[in-house]
């Protein structure tokens, strides 16, 4: 009898577990997917800075105001990035663009950009980036 209650406790326990869970999807259909990205020169500098092998010395760099186009079947909020940033020998790889995704007015995803996808874009300089240093010393 006593394997019986622990196995109802058990199941009890993982009902209430998954309602939990269920309670916080309703949350997540209630954000408006394209609220504009106030921050979103701080979000795509952090996730960059973290992605690239070597995320000092970085130059032609620039970076567009968000832009609201057609990502699959959906409208959201994008931007354009473009780095020449250097990999882990320290020897520059060329210049790359990259787009950065939105959802909720927070960045979702930041994915090589497609050829084509930053066209015709009006990119404007990025200079924070290019100063980014990772040593105290760095003036």
């Amino acid at each position: 009898m006593r394997g019986k209650t622990m196995s109802l406790c058990a199941l009890s326990v993982l009902a209430v577990a998954l309602a939990a869970c269920s309670g916080n999807s309703k949350k997540v259909d209630n954000v408006d997917p394209n609220v504009f990205p106030t921050d979103y020169k701080r979000e795509i500098f952090v996730t960059l800075t973290k992605k690239l092998d070597d995320p000092t010395g970085v130059r032609d760099t620039g970076i567009t105001e968000p832009m609201l186009r057609q990502a699959g079947q959906e409208q959201r909020y994008m931007v354009c990035v473009r780095t020449n940033s250097r990999n882990a020998m320290r020897l520059y790889t060329g210049v790359k663009e990259r787009v950065a995704y939105f959802y909720g007015g927070h960045l979702n995803q930041l994915v090589d950009a497609t050829e084509g996808q930053c066209a015709n874009v009006n990119y404007q300089p990025w200079p924070e980036l290019e100063k980014y240093c990772l040593s105290k010393s760095c003036s």
